[in-house]
């Protein structure tokens, strides 16, 4: 399988290597005056805070639904993208990332230590800012949307819960951006919903993360709604998984989060080799989550010797001598 695990080029200036991207900037321009960030897409997956695996062909199916969703929510929000060179990189505004990472979720869902099911079971009914009511069951719809914010993990940290009033007491955001963020942050999460229905689909949640221009405007940033950063459930089995208390069928990386999560404790406990035939299936997922969210036809990219020797291919006029 051709797998992208890293894209390591050290003719690009300027590297950030994060849990699944790749990143370099480059220097400011009078074009663009904060310079210009060249992101790419690994086929790695993380979770827990850890790296999990790679999985086939997961960092072109992220790019290219991704751009699905950008073109699709640009008149609600603008976004960093300047331009696609590669199906796994996008070429994006170098953007000032506010401190501050956007979950929206609509129902009680999750399994990781900050998820709102994963406090709520343990006795917890006031979080992030919402009291939520007594007696709501795993993977119930919430009466209303909610933002769940929580500090933006830089260099490999934890992040953690925050309100709405810490974030503006901390300075981490102004009273004004706060009220931007979560006005753009519901609006796409909106337009997300109403687009998966139509496609026999549930956004649950999902996190947003925003940034600032030159000129101080908030632009949206890295990914939205894709299956790394939202959780998805097919409409037609989620009745029937919510009356039985089993989690509903999912496009989302839960699959594999599951896994790893009932074998040991994935936040300190070194983590089980991931079987190959579960790689395979998860590679299939993320396809299949392409294909029935977008509705177009997954074509993977198969040109150059292997994927990281296209990607250079195709960086190459932004080489630094």
């Amino acid at each position: 399988m051709r797998i992208l695990e890293h894209a390591r080029i050290p003719e690009l200036p300027n590297p950030y290597f994060g849990k699944v991207r790749d990143c370099y900037d480059l220097p400011p321009s009078p074009a663009e005056p904060n310079g210009i960030r060249i992101l790419i897409s690994s086929d790695r997956i993380s979770a827990f805070d850890r790296i999990l695996a790679a999985i086939p062909w997961k960092g072109q199916v992220l790019t290219q639904m991704a751009r699905y969703w950008f073109d699709a929510t640009a008149d609600l929000c603008p976004n960093h993208v300047i331009s696609y060179p590669d199906p796994n990189v996008v070429i994006g505004k170098r953007l000032d990332i506010l401190p501050v990472e956007i979950v929206v979720r609509g129902y009680l869902a999750g399994t990781t230590s900050t998820s709102v099911l994963t406090q709520y079971k343990k006795g917890a009914r006031q979080m992030y800012g919402h009291r939520l009511p007594e007696g709501l069951r795993d993977n119930q719809v919430l009466p209303q949307p909610i933002i769940t914010p929580t500090s933006k993990a830089f260099h490999g940290g934890h992040d953690e819960p925050l309100t709405a009033a810490q974030i503006i007491a901390q300075g981490l955001l102004s009273a004004a951006q706060w009220e931007d963020v979560s006005a753009k942050a519901f609006a796409l999460f909106a337009r997300g919903q109403k687009m998966a229905a139509g496609r026999g689909l549930i956004l649950v949640d999902t996190k947003y993360e925003f940034g600032t221009d030159a000129d101080g405007n908030i632009l949206l940033a890295d990914e939205i709604h894709t299956p790394d950063s939202s959780r998805y459930w097919i409409a037609s089995g989620y009745e029937a998984a919510f009356a039985a208390g089993t989690r509903p069928p999912s496009f989302d990386k839960d699959v594999i989060r599951s896994w790893v999560a009932a074998r040991c404790d994935p936040y300190r406990d070194p983590i089980p080799e991931i079987p190959a035939e579960m790689i395979a299936a998860t590679s299939r997922i993320y396809i299949q989550a392409y294909e029935a969210i977008t509705g177009l036809a997954f074509v993977p990219e198969q040109q150059g010797e292997t994927p990281l020797a296209r990607i250079r291919a195709n960086l190459s006029g932004y080489f630094v001598a």
